[in-house]
């Protein structure tokens, strides 16, 4: 009789003819909630993501995507090395890495157009071409709109400061900015900003949000940037939750690793650092980004990755087989990134100058397939072979492993609608 509608669907039509809306305006709307149903945001495979961002543009020869047949000038100086994932070979500096290879995707066919430091950069962290007009946000604040906010802890955190302008909010409210460690927790002494309250006060509540906006002016944003009072009171409610949850506090004590996990990691700027985050994730952060070293080698590219790399290497596969130990790593998505590749010849001060043609990038966990090569570069490792991977749509499968969808629309300034991500399609071949 009503035709797969329910009767109480049936009574909430005549309800609201009695309130002014007609039928076709009833249907109307409960497409409209189904719409913006569709756009919510729910976790996805990944509650959260370590993204470990190499400034300066690492090189995809002497990392990723070695060339050990090509002519010396395109092979470089290095040789490579068999992984645990069979005829997978990688630079003979990532000697750990090699033995988690089957839980990462190496994606040896990213490229984009962009050879300048800032806005290879900037396609990096937003998953947008630079724009005169608008600055948009990171993934890590794009993520912290899209979530609430969990056990106190801030969403998106850098390690050790925000690195970049590009690392930021964009058009989103400054209450999506990142909270910055605001040291390196590798140095001695080290401590996190602004997480004690002084003191010896003698009206506690204007105290707390005066310490409380202090601390956000020091390591989220300039106070002038709040976009109203609102959002200089959601800076308030994250850092004084921050400062007053012990669990929060906790989240950030290094101490409380044991000496042979501390050592497992690396006593060092890369160990401390990863170790760092996987602390933070499991205690609700969901979006950390982490740098390390400087990977601009134009002269003598040798030296330079045999000094930066063995840290970061010992550290990362730690960090995989941590979290894999822990039962993490299913939930926890981690990208290794950097600005663009480098040349496909060694250059005259035996290095290799920029080159976004073709790089490689690295995932693991989140619902990611471990164990597989996505893409190819050519045989000099100058262009993409095959499934090139545009930002875009690299962007868009993060977003979906996370249970954002990519395509959503956020306002900018002047009630201007932005896609969090234009254009980016889900590569379904990454996951599992």
């Amino acid at each position: 009789m009503f035709s797969g509608q329910s009767r109480r669907s049936f009574l909430h039509v005549g309800f609201c003819g009695g309130v002014g809306l007609s039928l076709a305006q009833y249907f109307q709307l409960k497409s409209a909630q189904a719409d913006i149903k569709q756009y919510e945001s729910k976790e996805g495979s990944a509650k959260s993501v370590i993204f470990i961002f190499l400034p300066g543009g690492m090189a995809h020869q002497e990392s990723f995507d070695p060339k050990p047949y090509a002519p010396i000038e395109y092979r470089g100086p290095m040789s490579s090395i068999q992984t645990n994932v069979p005829g997978v070979f990688i630079n003979e500096r990532w000697v750990q890495t090699a033995q988690v290879t089957d839980k990462l995707a190496i994606c040896r066919s990213m490229t984009h157009g962009e050879a300048a430091h800032e806005r290879g950069t900037h396609n990096m962290f937003t998953g947008y071409r630079p724009s005169p007009a608008l600055q948009y946000p990171s993934m890590g604040s794009v993520v912290s709109h899209e979530f609430g906010p969990k056990n106190n802890i801030p969403q998106y955190i850098c390690i050790p400061s925000q690195p970049n302008e590009f690392a930021g909010t964009g058009y989103l409210s400054s209450s999506f900015a990142p909270f910055s460690l605001g040291s390196d927790p590798a140095a001695g002494g080290f401590s996190v900003q602004d997480l004690q309250l002084p003191g010896g006060v003698t009206d506690e509540r204007f105290t707390r949000r005066r310490r409380a906006l202090d601390a956000v002016n020091e390591y989220f944003v300039s106070k002038e940037k709040a976009d109203s009072l609102d959002a200089v009171d959601t800076f308030y409610q994250r850092a004084y939750g921050l400062i007053s949850s012990p669990q929060a506090r906790e989240a950030f004590d290094l101490s409380k690793e044991t000496d042979a996990m501390r050592d497992a990691y690396g006593r060092n700027t890369a160990g401390a650092r990863m170790l760092m985050a996987r602390r933070l994730i499991e205690a609700g952060a969901r979006f950390v980004t982490l740098t390390y070293g400087g990977w601009d080698m134009h002269d003598n590219i040798a030296a330079g990755m045999n000094g930066q790399v063995p840290p970061l290497d010992q550290a990362f596969a730690q960090l995989i087989r941590d979290l894999e130990a822990r039962g993490r790593l299913q939930d926890t998505m981690v990208c290794i990134a950097s600005e663009f590749g480098r040349t496909p010849k060694i250059n005259g001060t035996s290095g290799r100058d920029h080159w976004p043609k073709v790089f490689s990038v690295v995932m693991a966990g989140g619902g990611i397939k471990g164990g597989q090569v996505y893409g190819t570069s050519n045989s000099t490792a100058s262009e993409p072979e095959d499934n090139p991977l545009n930002v875009e749509d690299w962007a868009t499968t993060i977003y979906h492993c996370l249970g954002i969808v990519a395509d959503k629309e956020l306002m900018a300034p002047g009630d201007r609608p932005i896609e969090i991500v234009d254009g980016g399609k889900v590569r379904s071949e990454l996951l599992v």
